[in-house]
């Protein structure tokens, strides 16, 4: 049968029609963010890791259910107002749940029993969802993963995937025992454990034909159930009452160019893959006849998009590398997993008023996009932001609802916890992405992220940032355009030596210096041979003046140095002062210095500054900015989410501003709060506070800006809020 007959081939032209995200009437935004380790009961200790992997809701919308493999549970929360979800308990499974869904009062849940790989064992636990009371188990045979019941209420599907061991021989299939699909009948949402039909599905893909890996399976309103077989490359369709398969195609490959295919801390898409397989993994019906994929590409790697077909296999719409361009203009494209690209795995659609959705989650990018389905090319509408490794959706229309299960757990680290996230469609504008980029002359990604810096330029709405050694083969200076909403990335320059992507850079701060150039703050690190430095580059981005530290500092160094630099006086006067991170070792402890240095006299200088003190993690400094008499300090600690106490804007008048020589007994200046921005961050996009507040700075007109550091989105949500707190006469 014919697997490919696209009707939209992406060439250039694709390139093209990627744009900002659209403001139509109707948008989604994020309304709450619910930490699943708040459902952890009180015998359980806080700090357990937990997850919130597929989630579905009630059939009233009020309800959400989710799976939480670490914890061996089942999670409820209560949404009867989605502004404000409550904790609704768990229910502790013998087993590791895989995915639930919820139907006539009865929460249906895939257990995986499993001794090892080799042995999969599996069962399906029927949860009363008034009592949460598990009723009865029906022994599977296998590995559950993904379960579907159908509209009519009458069957449920359950794919039994007997997942392959990533570190058996490379992770290569066939590994046998072979994975079905399991059919049983329901009644009022009970299955019927004698109904269970097996549909072998053995024997119809061109890859491992013997050892298909069913992964996802959804219904029509036909009766008809898709199910993907991701390492397969292939696609089912079932017929739920008879458990024949109807037909069956290879989900067939896709060409990417223009592309980013390295992971060598730059963004630079200008690569191309071949013939790379789609490997779908979840699948939903538009219809009775077409069906969208989202191709993950897991086990080869790298299709990062997704794709309409019809039940014939035809394809009807490729995304090509146009949904990862989108995901990288809002600065989440995942560099450190770049063969793979965003791997978009969870997928939902749903009927909004007229409109029919489609919703496609990037699990390494940590976010969702949002197309309308024209019936043929779908339309772009939006992204919004997620927690880390979106790997559920689910869309409520009737409450204008979409709500998004993050997986990834980083409790271990003192990272972000796992996050479900409840976003609302109304009447306005995205509040989010809050900073973007424009595209570059061939159509790509100008490639972002990362910010640890922020600069007023010479004239009002104009600012500047700069991207940390995260990128460190691409340490850029950015130009952004903040009269416009979202703030738009205009320009990008590289810094560079000699004619070369400068190395050994962790730029940390930077201040223009009215002449086109910058003087850059540059963090070191002893331990990667990283100095501690002032850079001054011109308006190419060309180091012209590298100035290390002197002797009196880098006696007591450590790595958390320069975090800030900007400007006091003029001509011979100049004077740079910077913000270190955190205490050195000649530092009295909740003390940091203030450095101060003359370039034209060559001349270094110091006060100390006092850290508020914090019970938990650390606290430093992230910005320095003068401004009409003042240094404005921005003061953090390192926590994230509840657990955030500190991310404040102080100020130190310049009067009082008395820098003494190094070597001996340092002033301690005094410091006036400015802001307290923790509601800030809170009401920003109504997320959870993130660590990493960077950037700092008032433009010419007097305006306050303040952006955050995502971090390359490794290991972070990959989100950069980008504020605008109001003019600072009115916080003076």
């Amino acid at each position: 049968m014919p697997r490919h007959s696209a009707l939209f081939v992406l060439t250039a032209a694709l390139a093209a029609s990627v744009s900002l995200p659209a403001h139509a009437d109707m948008m989604f935004n994020r309304v709450a963010s619910f930490a699943v380790a708040g459902n952890l009961p009180a015998d359980i200790e806080k700090t357990t890791p937990t997850s919130s992997e597929i989630i579905t809701a009630t059939e009233d919308g009020m309800t959400l259910v989710y799976s939480d493999s670490p914890l061996g549970a089942v999670g409820f929360i209560d949404l009867a107002d989605p502004k404000a979800p409550k904790a609704g308990g768990i229910v502790k499974i013998d087993g590791e749940p895989t995915s639930v869904v919820a139907i006539g009062g009865k929460v249906l849940a895939g257990v995986n029993t499993s001794e090892s790989k080799s042995k999969p064992s599996g069962n399906l636990t029927v949860i009363d969802l008034a009592s949460k009371a598990i009723e009865s188990t029906c022994d599977l045979g296998g590995q559950p993963d993904s379960l579907a019941f159908s509209k009519d209420g009458k069957f449920l599907a359950i794919a039994i995937e007997n997942e392959r061991d990533e570190d058996l021989n490379d992770g290569d299939i066939p590994q046998l025992p072979a994975g079905d699909l399991k059919i049983f009948t329901l009644a009022e949402g009970q299955p019927d454990c004698a109904t269970m039909k097996t549909v072998n599905l053995a024997g119809i893909a061109e890859v491992a034909a013997e050892d298909p890996e069913p992964e996802f399976v959804a219904f029509n309103e036909a009766g008809e159930i898709a199910v993907t077989l991701q390492e397969n490359n292939h696609i089912a369709i079932v017929n739920a009452e008879t458990g024949a398969i109807v037909t069956h195609f290879s989900a067939g490959s896709v060409t990417l160019d223009k592309i980013d295919t390295r992971k060598n801390g730059a963004l630079s898409f200008d690569g191309k893959m071949e013939n790379v397989a789609r490997e779908p993994d979840a699948v939903k019906w538009l219809d009775n006849d077409r069906l969208v994929v989202a191709n993950e590409g897991d086990y080869k790697g790298g299709s990062r998009g997704f794709t309409i077909f019809n039940k014939k296999g035809e394809v009807l719409y490729e995304s090509g590398p146009s949904f990862e361009y989108e995901v990288a203009n809002a600065g989440h494209y995942p560099d450190d997993r770049n063969k793979k690209g965003v791997e978009p795995e969870g997928l939902d659609t749903g009927a909004f008023g007229e409109d029919r959705l489609i919703f496609v989650a990037s699990e390494r990018g940590s976010v969702v996009g949002v197309y309308k389905d024209t019936g043929a090319e779908p339309r772009f509408v939006q992204i919004l932001p997620s927690g880390i490794g979106p790997e559920g959706l689910v869309a409520i229309p009737s409450r204008n609802l979409l709500v998004t299960a993050n997986e990834a757990d980083l409790v271990e680290d003192g990272l972000a916890r796992s996050h479900v996230m409840i976003y609302e469609r109304s009447e306005g504008p995205a509040t989010y992405p809050m900073i973007t980029a424009k595209l570059t002359a061939d159509g790509t990604p100008l490639g972002w992220g990362a910010l640890s810096a922020l600069a007023a330029g010479d004239a009002a709405g104009k600012l500047f940032a700069a991207s940390d050694s995260f990128y460190a083969n691409a340490p850029s200076i950015f130009e952004i355009d903040a009269t416009q909403t979202p703030a738009l990335i205009t320009g990008r320059t590289i810094v560079t030596r000699a004619g070369h992507p400068a190395q050994k850079l962790d730029i940390e701060g930077l201040v223009a210096d009215g002449e086109g150039g910058f003087w850059l703050a540059n963090e070191g690190d002893p331990a990667k041979l990283v100095p501690h430095a002032i850079l001054h580059v011109n308006d190419k981005g060309e180091i012209k003046q590298e100035i290390g530290f002197p002797i009196e500092l880098l006696a007591h160094q450590t790595r958390f140095g320069l975090e800030g630099i900007t400007t006091v006086g003029e001509g011979d006067e100049l004077t740079l002062v910077m913000a270190v991170q955190r205490e050195w070792a000649d530092d009295p402890k909740g003390q940091v210095k203030l450095l101060a240095y003359k370039p034209k006299a060559k001349e270094w200088s110091a006060v100390r500054y006092p850290l508020e003190a914090t019970e938990a993690g650390w606290m430093g400094l992230s910005e320095i900015t003068a401004h009409d008499g003042k240094l404005y300090i921005l003061e953090r600690d390192n926590l994230i989410g509840d657990l955030a106490k500190v991310k404040r804007v102080y100020s130190v008048a310049l009067d009082a501003f008395k820098p003494a020589k190094l070597g001996g007994e340092l002033p301690l200046v005094e410091k006036t709060l400015v802001r307290d921005i923790i509601g800030d961050l809170k009401s920003a996009t109504n997320g959870y506070v993130v660590d990493k507040v960077e950037g700092f700075t008032i433009d010419k007109n007097g305006d306050i800006f303040v952006a955050t550091d995502n971090d390359g989105v490794d290991d972070s949500s990959g989100e950069t809020l980008f504020l605008r707190l109001g003019n600072i006469s009115a916080v003076n």
